[in-house]
């Protein structure tokens, strides 16, 4: 359908009846099951999936909220450190199972954290346990709620979207073949989420930085916050997202085996939005029934991936740092996508020969490289948050830029060397990547677009390793690995799988 005609119920009822063959009479129910542009042609359609109930009703399937039942006296304790979508989606799948989840994040609770991302917006200030990454919601809170992901074969899509709709998500993320809610939106779903988990017997606690772990002959037994108070559980969650490398040399420090895991490392590029809508819609304007467009970009240089990463069309780059003296940047964009500028990371694949110079640091020789980087790009700037950026041209020319189009990245930016600050392979690699999108997407290298340093947080560079069947930790009994910073998800949708799949091995584990 045209997109104007994609968005009129009665047209869409009116085609679904008519291809399927049934008369008027006997329709029950027409739903739309799936729904994706289509832009390979002279002019976008969108392409939709429709069932058609004819002599017989729609049966929606039962709530997830409508089969709680709030917890029992005795029921088990289950320690789940970190509230972002793994330890939350772990504490709701818990709550279903009979146990009791008891959450302890570092940060603030949503509405409390905005004070401090307004802080490190406006005044560069960073607080090491409350920003983009850490608080209620975790990074996924604030990385606009995309929620495509490759990860069906670990676990139910649907059921995961199915939870953040009846935590106030709009339905159409059930349909939408990239679904999103939006950075605005999120707030208030996670808040949604939290008030389940409580309600229902569970406990959530802000502000509860965990410094230690109880271990007793190789068995967790709980651990400590806030340097003092101890917590005992039947079992231990670790679901701590990518940035919490304190988590990391806690458990290095209890002898906890580790692996360094290859990531990817680059930089935001920012276009403006009309300028990918013309190269993706072939239009502009483009037409008020299309989304911002967005788009996807691959490639091997030098033997190394170059790819694009947490596209954000109509979205807005943001600090993402999560200690002083660094510089980390990603993207974000609201429920209507309408900044006018579309941003994209745009990174390399890194491994342990580009992590050689570190390699005293063992299997944190990937994490201390990537640190490096962030920390040289924090050098190069004034001591604030502002973001060393180049127009695009003059990276792929290796010049400093005399100046700098147009950005959402509200710290502001500086032009300087990215060409120089970037580790030389990764510079190489990358423009090169660069050059090749820029003939197979006419257009898109321009000198209307900033690169911005630097994105480095796409993955955790280190792996907690696990059991494949029991996802337990196979040193320590009681300890269960989870997420994205134990290097088994890769946003929002794949590590609240992960957290539901921990959660159903758990009570195979306490119930034994």
């Amino acid at each position: 359908m045209l997109p104007s005609e994609a968005i009129d119920q009665e047209e869409i009822r009116r085609r679904a009846i008519s291809v399927s063959g049934y008369k008027q009479a006997e329709i029950k129910e027409v739903k739309v099951r799936k729904r994706s542009i289509d832009a390979r042609g002279s002019r976008p359609v969108v392409r939709l999936r429709v069932d058609v109930y004819a002599n017989e009703a729609y049966q929606p399937e039962a709530a997830f909220l409508d089969g709680l039942k709030p917890l029992g006296e005795t029921a088990k304790r289950v320690i789940v450190v970190g509230a972002g979508p793994a330890g939350y989606f772990a504490g709701l799948e818990l709550l279903a199972l009979g146990l009791k989840p008891i959450i302890f994040d570092r940060g603030k609770d949503v509405r409390a954290r905005r004070r401090d991302l307004k802080a490190i917006q406006q005044m560069g200030e960073v607080n090491p346990h409350s920003n983009y990454c850490f608080g209620e919601g975790g990074a996924g809170t604030y990385s606009d709620g995309k929620l495509y992901t490759r990860s069906g074969k670990r676990g139910n899509i649907d059921y995961v979207l199915k939870l953040l709709v009846e935590h106030g998500a709009k339905e159409d993320i059930l349909i939408d073949a990239h679904p999103h809610i939006g950075s605005n939106k999120l707030p208030q779903i996670v808040s949604n989420i939290r008030e389940t988990i409580e309600k229902y017997g569970g406990e959530v606690h802000f502000n509860s930085h965990v410094t230690d772990l109880i271990v007793e002959n190789d068995i967790m037994k709980g651990v400590v916050v806030n340097e003092t108070d101890e917590h005992l559980a039947e079992a231990t969650i670790i679901a701590t997202g990518h940035s919490a490398r304190d988590i990391y040399y806690l458990l290095d420090s209890k002898e906890i085996r580790m692996e360094a895991k290859p990531y990817a490392l680059g930089v935001r590029v920012e276009h403006p939005q009309p300028l990918i809508d013309e190269l993706q819609y072939n239009q502009r304007p483009r037409e008020e029934n299309l989304p911002a467009a967005s788009y996807r970009l691959a490639c091997q240089q030098n033997g190394r991936g170059v790819f694009s990463f947490c596209m954000c069309p109509g979205g807005l780059v943001v600090p993402a740092s999560t200690a002083p003296g660094e510089i980390v940047v990603n993207g974000m964009s609201l429920s209507r996508r309408d900044s006018p500028y579309a941003n994209s990371g745009m990174v390399v694949a890194v491994d342990e020969e580009l992590f050689r110079p570190f390699k005293k640091h063992g299997i944190f020789a990937g994490l201390e490289f990537q640190k490096s980087v962030e920390q040289t790009m924090f050098a190069a700037g004034d001591g604030s948050q502002k973001a060393a950026a180049q127009r695009m041209t003059d990276f792929v020319k290796g010049k400093v830029s005399t100046n700098l189009t147009g950005t959402s990245y509200i710290p502001g930016l500086h032009a300087a060397a990215l060409h120089e600050l970037l580790p030389k392979e990764i510079y190489e690699v990358l423009r090169k990547g660069l050059m090749h999108f820029g003939k197979s997407m006419r257009g898109y290298m321009t000198e209307e677009a900033n690169l911005i340093g630097t994105e480095s947080r796409t993955s955790s560079p280190v792996r907690i390793p696990r059991n494949p069947k029991t996802l337990m930790n196979e040193q320590i009994t009681g300890f269960f690995p989870c997420g994205e910073g134990a290097g088994y998800a890769g946003g929002i949708i794949s590590a609240a799988i992960d957290g539901q799949r921990v959660a159903n091995q758990i009570a195979l584990f306490v119930k034994r």
